[in-house]
C-alpha cells in the first residue's frame, strides 16, 4: 500500500485558523455506507444518532505543553513541546524528564540548558530549567530533564511557563486557548500534547439534547502524543512505525458497550483517539478494561473493526495515519472522493475545521 494513495491537494486557505463559534455551528459532512454524501451543520449530528446508541468520547485534557524559553548562556530563543514522560527516569515533585520536540532542533544538544520564565517572557528570573539529556535518532525528539528553581512542583510551574500547544499549521489564532479543549475534558487527565479535535464541536447543550434523545455517552482516555505531529514519510505505508501512546478504557465503559451491542445499538466513536482506544482494548478478540496501557495500533485499509460501528471525525492532514484509519472504516475510494468534494464545497480542514461522520459498515459482535 503506497503512502501516495492517501495524499490530496489542499489550498492553504482552507486550513482553519480559528474555531467555529459556537462550536456546533461548523459544517458536517455525512458519508453514508454506500459512499453517498450529505451536507449538514454539526448540531444536526443528533439526527444521525438513535436511542440506544452509545457515543464514546476521549475526555483527556491538553497540557500547557508549549514551553517558551531561552538557551542558558547565549539567550537565544528556545522552545520545547512536552510529549510524554520518559519511562524509568526520576519523577519527583521538583524534577521530571519528558520526551519533547524542540526548536531550534539543530542547536539544542545534550548538555544544553533552557531557562523558562513565567508566562514565557524573555525577561525576569527563570523559574524552570530544562537540560537536554539525549536525542532520539529515529524522530529527533529530545529527552529533557526539567527542574524547578522555586521549590514548587513541576506540574504547577508548567502552568506558569506553558501555553496550550496549537498544531503548527495554525499560525494566526490569538484567541481563547480553552476553545482548543473539549467541553468534557477532565483537569485530572491533563496529559495530552494535542486535543482530540473531533470532540471540539460538541457543546454542553448539544450533549444534553443527545442524552435526552436516549443516546448514552461513555468515556475513554488516550494521551495524545507524538504521532499527532508525524506524517508517514515511508513510500510504503506498512513500513511506518507508530509511536506508543497510553490509553484507558474503564470497566464501566466496557459494560456500556456490551449492553449497547446486546440491545442492538451502535457504538459511535468521537475521534480517531477514541477509535484507537476501543480497538486496542479489543485486540485480544475480547473487549477488556485497561488502565494506562500502551498501544501502537496502526489501522489501515484491510483492518476489521471489532468495536466501533460509526465514526465522527475531522478532516485530516494528507499522508497521515489518520487518513488511513478513516479509509479503513469506509473505503479509500469513498474517503478520498469525500475529501475532494469537501475542497470543492470549501470545507474548513484540520483541528479547528469542519467535521465528518462516517456511518460505517456492518461490524462483528464482540
Amino acid at each position: 500500500m503506497k503512502t501516495d494513495e492517501f495524499d490530496y491537494d489542499l489550498p492553504e486557505k482552507f486550513i482553519a485558523q480559528a474555531p467555529a463559534v459556537p462550536r456546533d455551528s461548523c459544517k458536517l459532512m455525512v458519508v453514508n455506507k454506500d459512499g453517498s454524501l450529505e451536507h449538514r451543520i454539526f448540531r444536526d449530528v443528533i439526527d444521525y444518532l438513535n436511542p440506544g446508541d452509545l457515543l464514546v468520547v476521549n475526555d483527556t485534557r491538553v497540557l500547557p505543553a508549549r514551553l517558551l524559553g531561552h538557551k542558558k548562556g547565549t539567550g537565544g530563543a528556545a522552545e520545547s513541546l512536552l510529549l510524554d514522560k520518559v519511562d524509568g527516569a526520576p519523577d519527583t515533585p521538583q524534577e521530571q524528564t519528558w520526551n519533547c520536540m524542540v526548536k531550534p532542533g539543530k542547536r539544542l544538544k545534550p548538555g544544553n540548558v533552557i531557562e523558562y520564565c513565567a508566562g514565557g517572557a524573555d525577561e525576569g528570573e527563570p523559574i524552570l530549567e530544562g537540560e537536554i539529556v539525549s536525542i532520539d535518532a529515529d524522530n529527533g525528539s529530545r529527552a529533557v530533564r526539567f527542574t524547578t528553581l522555586t521549590g514548587e512542583d513541576v506540574d504547577s510551574v508548567f502552568h506558569k511557563v506553558g501555553h496550550t500547544p496549537l498544531p503548527p499549521y495554525i499560525t494566526q489564532y490569538k484567541g481563547d486557548e480553552e476553545l482548543y479543549q473539549t467541553v468534557y475534558s477532565r483537569p485530572d487527565l491533563e496529559r495530552s500534547a494535542a486535543a482530540p479535535t473531533a470532540g471540539l464541536h460538541f457543546t454542553e447543550e448539544l450533549l444534553d439534547r443527545i442524552k435526552a434523545k436516549g443516546v448514552n455517552v461513555a468515556t475513554v482516555d488516550l494521551e495524545v502524543g507524538l504521532d499527532t505531529f508525524r506524517l508517514v514519510e515511508e513510500e510504503n505505508a506498512e513500513d511506518h512505525k507508530m509511536h506508543t501512546e497510553l490509553y484507558t478504557v474503564s470497566p464501566e465503559t466496557v459494560q456500556m458497550i456490551r449492553d449497547t451491542k446486546a440491545a442492538g445499538g451502535r457504538v459511535i466513536a468521537v475521534g480517531t483517539t477514541s477509535v484507537r482506544s476501543l480497538e486496542s482494548a479489543a485486540r485480544s478478540g475480547e473487549l477488556a478494561p485497561c488502565s494506562r496501557a500502551a498501544t501502537n495500533l496502526y489501522i489501515m485499509p484491510g483492518y476489521e473493526y471489532k468495536v466501533v460501528d460509526a465514526i465522527i471525525t475531522n478532516f485530516h492532514v494528507p499522508r497521515s495515519t489518520l487518513m488511513m484509519l478513516v479509509s479503513a472504516f469506509s473505503t479509500r475510494e469513498n474517503v478520498m472522493a469525500a475529501y475532494q468534494h469537501a475542497v470543492q464545497e470549501r470545507y474548513r480542514f484540520f483541528s479547528f475545521g469542519d467535521a465528518m461522520m462516517i456511518t460505517g459498515k456492518p461490524q462483528k459482535d464482540i
